[in-house]
């Protein structure tokens, strides 16, 4: 199966109502639930200042979007690292288009050079993220107890990927 090609575009302004269509109870359901208005304004502002990574929305070759893909650094068990988050529209969900998003977002970080590592922490109950990690390469850690959103603890497996590979 060819991977579909997908576009990673920096995050702006106009990605607003890209993040209000992600935040559905559905889309949601392994990060905490759907946020309030305030909540989804806030996190815009966030992705919109980003200053130790990158935060995208995955475009498909028509201009449409698909869904939103980032990597940021932080520091896990003592070791500076990215992490990497993603969501795909569930009308596009199940095409590939994650494990593309996910494969040109390793590229970015790679090219950003600041760590070595990159860690993905989807719920142990999250096959389709789960999944995406094993097809982009990354290696299971482990699973770990993992605070998101702050304040709410979850089972997560730890996937890492190294960039230097």
């Amino acid at each position: 199966m060819n991977e579909p090609t997908v576009r990673l575009v920096p995050w702006s302004a106009a990605d607003l109502p890209l993040l209000r269509r992600i935040n559905t109870p559905e889309m949601r359901a392994h990060v905490g639930g759907a946020e309030t208005e305030e909540q989804v304004l806030a996190r815009h502002q966030r992705y919109l200042a980003l200053e130790n990574g990158w935060m995208f929305r995955v475009e498909l070759p028509s201009g449409e979007a698909a869904g939103s893909v980032a990597f940021w650094s932080r520091v896990w068990h003592d070791e500076p690292v990215y992490e990497s988050g993603w969501d795909v529209l569930p009308e596009f969900q199940g095409q590939g288009i994650a494990s593309a998003a996910v494969r040109a977002v390793l590229a970015a970080a790679r090219e950003d050079g600041r760590h070595r590592w990159l860690h993905a922490f989807p719920s142990v109950a999250n096959a389709p993220s789960n999944a995406v990690c094993r097809k982009a390469s990354f290696t299971l850690v482990g699973e770990t107890e993992f605070e998101y959103p702050p304040g709410r603890f979850m089972r997560s497996n730890d996937w890492r990927y190294d960039l230097t590979a």
